[in-house]
């Protein structure tokens, strides 16, 4: 292989120590594209900023609704159990589709967007699955 193993992580790990940063900085303008004074103070329409915190949103709504409902023990207990299926996830070079934080949503039986567009085959994510690992652990 002539290319090394660079090729495997140019989009899996960020190489931010290796950036060059202070006064002399240039920018990256095929990374980072253009850019624009008023795309960094304003978002580019008003419905992203809600688009963005649609489903934080959602939960704080349910939340509320079952607190009044059922009491301040529903959705305490609803949130831990969030917390704790949020924690279980595959080894980092595999996608996870979080199938169990889908069903405690009320989620899996709805088809949306990723379910069609977001496919895990064609995921910039995968990498080699030992390097992957040990930046993850630290390692490397």
């Amino acid at each position: 292989n002539s290319r090394g193993t660079s090729y495997l992580l140019k989009d899996s790990v960020p190489l931010t120590e290796f950036s060059a940063s202070g006064p002399f900085e240039g920018h990256d303008l095929l990374r980072r594209g253009f850019t624009s004074v008023k795309n960094e103070l304003l978002p580019s329409h008003p419905l992203e900023l809600s688009e963005k915190n649609f489903q934080l949103n959602q939960d704080k709504t349910n939340f509320a609704t079952l607190r009044n409902i059922q009491g301040l023990h529903a959705p305490l207990k609803l949130q831990m159990e969030f917390r704790a299926v949020k924690q279980v996830q595959r080894l980092p070079f595999l996608h996870s589709s979080n199938i169990a934080l889908d069903t405690l949503r009320g989620n899996d039986e709805c088809i949306s967007f990723e379910d069609i567009l977001n496919d895990p085959s064609q995921s910039e994510v995968m990498g080699e699955p030992h390097m992957m690992m040990e930046y993850k652990l630290g390692l490397l």
